[in-house]
């Protein structure tokens, strides 16, 4: 190390300093675990202490976006079988569209597990993990319009421009692996409303979800632009050397800058990433019986790599199962069918997978949509197959497994046709405030001063539901 090179050290050595005197002398491998190092001391997403002793370390939340119905899943109604075809006796629903007469589940429903939580027929392998799970019967939300319901279940709030429950996790306890964004997004395209769903908005730009497209297999199409092509390690330490010297210039001109410092902390990561995410994201590496067990296709993909991340620290990793709204079964709910067809297999595969290799009790597993169905039949003019259902906010259910809460727990529950939450009602302001508690935050305290108040996820409501917690 040269005079200059000690000076430097003398007035304060930065991690952009370590980047520039290294990035032209070292392999990428070497380079990498000295930046980790570096990283874990001074980086946003460096772990941080929560505020009380956590049940859990990880969240895989495992989106059916679309709304998938809960009286043909998890809420088994005897009364729809035999009023099915009746009228319902509270009248017109209060939903999205106009609705017929009572419609019962044209799947069959079994008691499962020790637990005997009846489950559909059309979710075999969940059933066969359900003594894992706690499933809520008595969710519901505000509105039966899928956009202000996801981000009421995603960022805590009915309108866009708020952090998502991703950015607020890492915000409040950064992650265990500085090679790897500590917030992983996997979808094959975009859901409905797509990346505002993973934003961190007025929290630092470094919170903001990494949004991964799970459509392809090899690492280097799953996370593009993760090899550069044109330059080798030297090279593109040369070029980092360069960056960071021109951001500090500017920075020096300039003063606080949040912007430019997340683009910094983002372009650090995604040079770590060279070698972290070519095996992170890589299912070839599992065994033939492990990919066997989750089964073909992007979900079953998402699912695998989720746990490959949690392994690796990742913080919290979210899973759609395709684009748009794919649950969306306003003409036939029949549909479900074919939609589980490729989903429950994965999702009991990660579970036991999960569960095996002792991470169950330490991540939590979220399997649920943005709200329900109705148990009625949907009777609107657009409707040509008139076998689905509409949408639902007024009741609903979400299955939740590991991270400390109770499996073989069936937990509150919706009037006797499934339509509305009657008993120990849940608000995704509640489920927040439980996860986050398992998190070892208090959701109370988890705020951010923006625009002259404190903000938190669960806005001025939410409590702790103590009653799902082992």
């Amino acid at each position: 190390m040269s005079n200059n090179d000690s000076g430097a050290l003398s007035r304060g050595f930065t991690r952009r300093d370590l980047l520039r005197l290294t990035g032209a002398g070292f392999g990428s491998v070497g380079l990498a675990r000295l930046l980790a190092e570096d990283a874990a001391r001074n980086s946003p997403l460096a772990p941080k202490q929560p505020h009380f002793a956590p049940k859990a370390k990880h969240v895989i939340h495992l989106f059916l976006n679309g709304a998938p119905s809960h009286v043909d899943s998890f809420d088994y109604k005897p009364s729809l079988e035999k009023y099915d075809g009746k009228p319902y006796p509270g009248g017109n629903l209060r939903t999205e569209r106009k609705t017929g007469n009572l419609m019962k589940s044209p799947f069959e429903f079994r008691p499962s597990g020790e637990s005997g939580i009846p489950v559909s027929e059309i979710f075999p392998h969940v059933a066969s993990v359900i003594d894992e799970c706690c499933v809520i019967n008595s969710m519901y939300t505000d509105m039966p319009f899928h956009e202000p319901s996801l981000f009421m279940f995603n960022c805590g709030q009915r309108l866009a421009g708020h952090p998502s429950y991703g950015a607020w996790m890492t915000y409040g306890l950064g992650t265990e692996n500085q090679n790897l964004p500590g917030f992983i997004v996997m979808c094959p395209g975009y859901p409905v409303v797509g990346p505002q769903l993973w934003t961190s908005s007025y929290l630092p730009g470094a919170y903001q979800g990494a949004y991964i497209r799970n459509s392809e297999v090899e690492p280097e199409k799953l996370v593009p632009y993760l090899r550069n092509s044109t330059y080798d390690a030297e090279q593109q330490g040369a070029q980092m050397d360069l960056l960071g010297k021109l951001n500090r210039d500017h920075l020096q001109r300039q003063g606080r800058a949040p912007q430019l410092e997340s683009t910094i902390h983002s372009m650090e990561v995604a040079f770590r990433m060279q070698t972290e995410a070519t095996d992170a994201f890589d299912v070839r590496k599992e065994t033939e019986k492990t990919r066997e067990a989750y089964g073909d296709g992007d979900f079953a993909r998402g699912c695998l790599i989720a746990r490959r991340l949690v392994e690796r620290g990742v913080r919290v990793v979210q899973v759609y199962y395709g684009d748009l709204q794919p649950w969306d079964t306003h003409q036939d709910i029949l549909r479900m069918r074919r939609l589980t067809a490729d989903s429950d297999q994965p999702i009991a595969a990660l579970i036991k997978d999960l569960k095996q290799g002792g991470l169950l009790d330490e991540t939590i597993v979220i399997i649920g949509g943005e709200f329900g169905r109705t148990p009625t039949v949907e009777v609107s003019g657009r409707i040509s197959v008139q076998a689905g259902r509409d949408h639902n906010s007024h009741g609903f259910s979400t299955v939740v497994a590991g991270g400390g809460f109770q499996g073989g727990l069936r937990y509150g529950g919706t009037d006797e046709f499934g339509f509305k939450a009657e008993t120990n009602p849940v608000h995704p302001h509640d489920l927040h405030a439980t996860i986050l508690h398992q998190m070892g935050l208090d959701h109370k305290r988890l705020t951010y001063r923006h625009s002259g108040r404190d903000f938190r996820l669960t806005d001025v409501a939410g409590e702790v539901v103590n009653d799902i917690l082992a």
